[in-house]
């Protein structure tokens, strides 16, 4: 009898969720929105999250990559030179995602001020009601 992979599993049974769970993650939608611009190789691609701001390990990075080119959404075009060279870029359901994904890292951007208005005033009504009782 073999052992079923877990992983497999939710996946054959929720596979829209995963797709979802690879765009949205941490460092899937940093990759997106970064190859939105143009191509870039690896090391490039590991600079540029870095200039916004977050440091990505070259084996988050590199799974990171490998699963959106599993989903389709990511080409990996190795070329035969010396140094070994690879291009990323994306699909054409890759740039659909990004852009998509953009749109909403614009909107929190813009938006930011707001959720932590609402934020506060939940905090303070929290606090209150407990006080209260």
């Amino acid at each position: 009898m073999a052992v079923s992979d877990p992983s497999r599993d939710a996946e054959a049974m929720c596979p829209h969720r995963l797709v979802l769970e690879h765009v949205t993650s941490r460092w899937g939608v940093l990759v997106l929105i970064a190859l939105l611009e143009r191509p870039h190789r690896f090391s490039e691609l590991r600079r540029e999250i870095g200039a916004r701001g977050r440091t990505v390990s070259e084996k988050m990075l590199t799974q990171t990559l490998q699963t959106l080119e599993r989903d389709g959404l990511v080409h990996r075009e190795a070329h035969p030179v010396i140094p070994p060279r690879v291009d990323y870029s994306l699909t054409g359901l890759g740039r659909e995602a990004a852009e998509q994904v953009r749109a909403l890292a614009e909107w929190t951007a813009r938006r930011t001020a707001a959720v932590e208005r609402a934020r506060q005033a939940y905090d303070e009504a929290r606090a209150a009601a407990a006080r209260a009782s």
